[in-house]
């Protein structure tokens, strides 16, 4: 509160033009807006417009390809998708735990096996709610990060000793023929270990793909998914890149975020 006050006295009005951090209740984001006339920046605002423009009324069929390292960041945002889009394809290591309480053998992999039960769980709310779930069927495997050579398996394959590191071409056939009828698709976190040359071809075949398909509505967000866009030379491709991460995830769960709500006047 004092830090907040202080902040205030340097200046006459406050202009927010960080989306990026108004899912944050900082003094910097929030504080200060109780002491200024506050405003959202052109940045912020051209934020908001394009993503209510494209996502809070978008068209249908409505798909969502979600990516990353664990899946225990992005359940909520998994569980508010599985009522919105028509279709949810889910890869990178986060995927592991969903084949997992498949009983599926994922080896080596990062996984979280705490959070089988709520794998199981996404798995039949998507089918109650009619949202088809894509979830890999083959992968590319080695025996760690740093192996030379790699190799694709079906998952009903996979040994003790192997590592999924990226989705494999079956998987990636799969999620073009679900995204061949696709009129909007949105698009956060990499599909396999993009670090590593070797694994981030499924990401990057994704992505090309995304590139080919016509008269479809591209939206993205996330710090990885943008740089492997920016690195493909993708980005013009895209209806609308977001420049921000957690912030773009909190509002695609449809919750308030406190930038946003410190600006918000009540007369």
């Amino acid at each position: 509160m004092a830090f907040s006050k202080h902040l205030a006295s340097l200046g006459d009005i406050f202009v927010n033009d960080a989306f990026s951090a108004s899912h944050r209740a900082h003094a910097s984001v929030v504080g200060i807006a109780k002491y200024l006339p506050s405003y959202a920046g052109l940045l912020f605002f051209d934020e908001l417009r394009n993503l209510d423009r494209f996502l809070k009324r978008p068209l249908k069929p409505l798909w969502a390809i979600i990516g990353g390292a664990k899946i225990s960041t992005k359940l909520p945002l998994i569980e508010s998708l599985i009522n919105k889009v028509d279709g949810l394809i889910i890869g990178g290591a986060m995927a592991n735990t969903l084949l997992l309480s498949q009983g599926k053998n994922v080896g080596t992999s990062l996984v979280e096996p705490d959070l089988k039960k709520e794998c199981k769980k996404i798995i039949a709310e998507a089918k109650k709610k009619k949202c088809t779930l894509l979830i890999p069927t083959d992968v590319v495997v080695a025996e760690n990060p740093d192996a030379k050579y790699a190799q694709v398996k079906q998952v009903d394959n996979i040994k003790n000793q192997d590592m999924i590191l990226d989705i494999g071409p079956d998987t990636i056939e799969n999620i073009e023929k679900c995204l061949e009828s696709a009129k909007t698709v949105i698009w956060n976190g990499p599909l396999g270990l993009i670090e590593v040359p070797l694994f981030e071809k499924g990401t990057e075949k994704v992505a090309h793909m995304l590139g080919k398909l016509p008269g479809v509505i591209k939206v993205s967000g996330g710090g990885d998914t943008v740089a492997i866009l920016n690195k493909l030379k993708l980005i013009d491709i895209f209806s609308y890149v977001s420049l921000a991460g957690g912030a773009f995830l909190e509002w695609l769960e449809g919750k308030k975020l406190p930038g946003i709500q410190a600006l918000i006047r009540e007369d």
